[in-house]
């Protein structure tokens, strides 16, 4: 029988009490008995958890009528649920240790589909936001749980493609959430946008109960927990989320509320990582981070994060307010990045093993700047096909990046702890993905008001192009029987409408920019990647 041994701190206090995790013979080996199957069924909850991410978003106007909420209220229901799923993230090693990778993800699950029958059936904010927090807490334990396991199914040849599975689900899922969330509203009602995970987290739950079992190495273990710990990183992680998810409609640091999240979750982080780095036995195992390959993937991956969800969240916006695209023409417009994605990740996997992840990295840095850089010539007039090949390009630089960085920030981590690993990994794309929203956010409020200030102060009483404008539209107003003061006043106000267009679309070139200089300036960071076995003194092997 194989066994699994791992090096230990000499320094370490004793041993808490183990027990051995509960494993079916024909899982253990190099993971290669039904892996497509294990796949197929982490990778279904998966899809489910990161959909719901964006899938309520064009849903939100509906939901506000129906709970009484107002449009700054509704919001709630998109926080809570990314609130919950990035405090819940950092404890994947911890709660895996303690309750066995299988069971965890088995709870997570049925608290996942059972949350999401609750939020069909609310009628009052208050009860929406409390289920969509605990949907929240289920969804992040299964996409982290769903990516160790996957990186253990796959023997070492094939982590490439491993990756590039779970990257699909990832990625692409919140690409297809705001068109299928949109499809479904229109057809049926709000509630089934939930609804729907019913039957599926069933489907997967079955799958999961008899094809996914813990490894042999996994030892299961009831020592103390850090409640301490686990306190500061509540509060610190909380409220830095809070912040970034409220930080544009309190205007930011000119609130009070704001600056009290800020020092809270500054705060909080500082004592949590000092409490962690000295305590023998920590509820989130920072010292990961030590491993330069780990933790400069993990930085590399929070420029995707901010990167992708920073586009998602200003090219649907671009597109419907001012090209006025509807919900569905702009989602078929994001359709070239989401199939680019999906072609080219399996490819990206199979060729890492030849390339190596500082290549694709970089060329998939390189491909993404590029095509933030294209999407910078921007103007009203810009139509499908002015933005569907700098969204191949971005979906192919994208692919590169995800498929390497996942395969690569692993491969230097020892077996038993790619769960904890796993949870810091996706914990930084989810907040980078926040910080990244609330950039873009900013970046395009401040430059639109800057560029409409400039605009409107060339396009003055001594402009000639624009006096003759509004004469000529203040006479076709008047030959249609309006009134001279009406019609000039109309005139203007007109004229301030394509002002702000300008300075919106002027703005968004800006935000575009600055993503593209993001990606330039990320490359150094890919010489400290690593493909190689893990760190020496870590031992991983399984000993026949």
């Amino acid at each position: 029988m194989a066994t699994a041994t791992v090096q230990r701190d000499q320094t370490s206090e004793p041993e808490p009490e183990r027990e051995p995790a509960s494993v079916a013979p024909e899982s253990r080996g190099d993971g290669e008995p039904h892996k497509w199957l294990i796949a197929g069924s982490v990778m279904i909850g998966t899809i489910m958890a990161v959909l719901d991410t964006s899938i309520v978003n064009v849903a939100l106007a509906d939901m506000s009528g129906t709970l009484g909420a107002t449009v700054e209220q509704i919001t709630w229901v998109v926080t809570g649920y990314m609130l919950s799923n990035v405090l819940v993230m950092p404890m994947m090693g911890m709660l895996s240790a303690r309750f066995g990778r299988k069971k965890l993800y088995l709870a997570s699950l049925a608290i996942f589909t059972i949350a999401s029958m609750l939020c069909g059936l609310a009628r009052s904010l208050p009860t929406m936001v409390a289920v969509r927090a605990l949907q929240g807490i289920g969804g992040g334990v299964i996409m982290t749980v769903a990516q160790a396991i996957l990186r253990e199914t796959f023997p070492a040849k094939e982590q490439g493609i491993a990756m590039g599975i779970f990257g699909m689900g990832v990625v692409l899922a919140p690409a297809f959430g705001p068109t299928l969330g949109g499809w479904i509203t229109d057809q049926y009602a709000w509630p089934w946008i939930f609804y729907i995970n019913v039957p599926i987290g069933i489907i997967n739950y079955v799958l999961v109960q008899r094809f996914v079992h813990d490894p042999h190495y996994l030892v299961r273990e009831k020592g103390a927990v850090d409640w301490a710990g686990l306190a500061l990183m509540i509060g610190g992680l909380g409220a830095l989320q809070l912040m970034l998810e409220e930080g544009t409609s309190e205007d930011w640091f000119e609130s009070a509320f704001i600056w009290r999240l800020f020092l809270i979750g500054v705060i909080g982080l500082a004592l949590f990582v000092w409490r962690e780095l000295r305590t023998e036995r920590p509820a989130v195992d920072l010292r990961i981070m030590k491993n330069a390959g780990f933790s400069s993937a993990t930085a590399l991956n929070g420029v995707l994060g901010m990167a992708l969800m920073g586009s998602i969240f200003l090219l649907p916006m671009f597109m419907q307010q001012i090209l006025r695209f509807n919900a569905m023409q702009a989602g078929e417009a994001l359709m070239p990045r989401s199939l680019a994605m999906a072609v080219l990740m399996p490819i990206g996997g199979r060729i890492y093993n030849r390339a190596g992840p500082k290549i694709l990295v970089a060329a998939g840095l390189l491909l993404s700047a590029l095509s933030f850089v294209q999407l910078s010539h921007m103007t009203v007039e810009t139509g499908f096909w002015d933005l569907f090949w700098p969204q191949v390009l971005q979906g192919a630089g994208f692919s590169l990046i995800f498929v390497a960085l996942t395969t690569a920030a692993f491969a230097t981590i020892e077996r038993p702890k790619v769960t904890a690993a796993a949870g810091l990994y996706n914990v930084v794309r989810t907040v980078a993905g926040s910080i990244g929203v609330a950039l873009a956010a900013s970046q395009l409020t401040s430059t639109t008001q800057a560029n409409h200030a400039v605009l409107a102060e060339r396009a003055n009483v001594g402009n000639p192009a624009a006096v003759t404008w509004v004469q000529q539209a203040t006479a076709g107003m008047v030959s249609r029987g309006m009134d001279v003061a009406t019609a000039r006043m109309r005139a203007l106000k007109l004229l301030d409408g394509i002002i702000t267009r300008q300075s919106v679309v002027l703005a968004l070139n800006h935000v575009f920019v600055l993503i593209a200089i993001l990606f330039f300036a990320s490359l150094p960071m890919v010489l400290l990647l690593r493909a190689g076995k893990p760190d020496e003194g870590h031992e991983v092997a399984i000993a026949e």
